[in-house]
């Protein structure tokens, strides 16, 4: 029982369990509870960008070689890509089988509403997204907190030290020092994670309501049902090929699992994710790169979602769709969903620019999906962290650099 007690996972889900009962019976109350959640995110995420630069600037500085990690640069953004379009694909698949769009009839009201939530924002070109990856200074891209210019300082960092060879010696001896400091911070901040999975919950369910989810039912149980089939389906031949259970797998990270949950966010698990990874035998290395480049280019949850959410929109402004229309909106989410990550109000934003190309359905419709997408973030959360996970050990496997014992170990235990 005292074990139980001082388990993270445990706490977090009566946290969880107390946030919706306060939300149900206090929601003026629990609206006001946000702040609270918010100061955990931020607590979590001034840590992602140290920790992603001693992770992999110590890791690539230790492994010197950087033709290795050229080659898992390489794999890594070739299984991203592959994956995440099974997940669109697959996304497409369940919007057809189940059509939780029709019937709708979306009214003009709602359109009009919609009309002001789909222009909240601005997807970048191209070009922008590119260039966004360089910063401005070093210090800038900690201070925006920006994992892709954090890792991009990161590996030309380690690169450095790679090259210098002994003579940086000192200085990965100072990074892997600084590398502990920053996980006993963690360690400090996570004891505060169930007060933060009780006040997003409980600001979720008082500031939404039940009503909000059962208004749309079919959509939420759509998202979360293809997301349950994506996991063990998709992501669990990938596990086995690899040689470890899935089911083993998201046990060993259910306290992350918990506190995205919480949380609605993927990135507030990212440093704890590195830190448990690493002791299930990946390389270092490995890990800290193509985690953080998991986190922008490896968004499965988000990339199902947004082909689901584009044929509901579609479905329910009574809009039909050739062929040509949803290999478009297919082609159009292999790039807008990438940069989804960086971009403020990502889902409306990303729908967006992806219905602007298809001048058939109403980008107002976007508004049917308002009252409910806090709830499909939870979704789309999960299956990215979990996609994360799965890929980064499938990629250590393919390098050769994946401990097999400890793998055991971890997630024997």
């Amino acid at each position: 029982m005292k074990a139980l007690a001082r388990s993270l996972y445990a706490q977090v889900l009566v946290a969880m369990a107390l946030g919706v009962a306060v939300g149900l019976r206090f929601p003026d109350a629990a609206s006001s509870m946000k702040p609270i959640a918010d100061a955990f995110v931020r607590l979590v995420k001034m840590l992602v960008g140290p920790i992603v630069f001693v992770g992999v600037a110590a890791g690539i500085g230790q492994s010197r070689d950087l033709k290795r990690m050229g080659r898992v640069g390489v794999r890594a953004l070739v299984y991203f890509e592959l994956v995440s379009t099974l997940a669109l694909v697959l996304g497409l698949g369940v919007a057809h089988l189940a059509k939780p769009g029709a019937g709708i009839h979306a009214s003009a009201a709602a359109l009009e509403a919609g009309a002001k939530a789909a222009t909240t924002g601005k997807m970048p070109t191209a070009m922008e997204f590119v260039l966004g990856v360089v910063p401005t200074t070093i210090v800038d891209a900690f201070a925006k907190g920006d994992v892709l210019q954090v890792l991009f300082v990161s590996i030309l960092v380690g690169t450095a030290l790679a090259r210098l060879g002994d003579h940086a010696a000192p200085v990965l001896d100072l990074v892997h020092r600084t590398g502990t400091i920053l996980f006993e911070l963690l360690a400090i901040v996570m004891k505060v994670a169930p007060l933060g999975a009780f006040a997003a919950l409980g600001f979720t369910v008082g500031h939404f309501g039940a009503a909000a989810i059962a208004s749309l039912g079919k959509l939420v149980a759509c998202v979360y049902g293809a997301s349950l089939a994506f996991v063990f389906v998709v992501l669990g031949p990938i596990a086995a090929w690899s040689g470890f259970s899935l089911v083993k797998l998201l046990r060993y990270l259910r306290e992350e699992l918990a506190l995205v949950l919480a949380t609605s966010s993927s990135e507030s698990a990212l440093p704890r994710l590195m830190e448990k990874l690493e002791r299930a035998g990946c390389d270092r290395s490995v890990v800290g790169l193509v985690v953080p480049t998991g986190y922008s280019f490896n968004l499965d949850g988000t990339s199902l979602y947004m082909t689901l959410a584009t044929l509901f929109v579609a479905q329910a402004t009574d809009t039909p769709l050739a062929l040509r229309d949803e290999l478009t909106v297919l082609a159009v989410l292999l790039v807008t969903s990438k940069g989804a990550a960086g971009v403020t109000g990502s889902g409306f934003v990303t729908l967006a620019a992806t219905l602007a190309a298809i001048p058939a359905i109403p980008a107002s419709g976007l508004a049917l999906l308002l009252g409910v997408d806090r709830f499909l973030s939870e979704a789309r959360a999960l299956t990215n962290f979990v996609g994360n996970a799965v890929a980064t050990l499938t990629i250590a496997r393919l390098d050769g650099s994946l401990d097999r014992a400890k793998l055991r170990e971890a997630l024997g235990g």
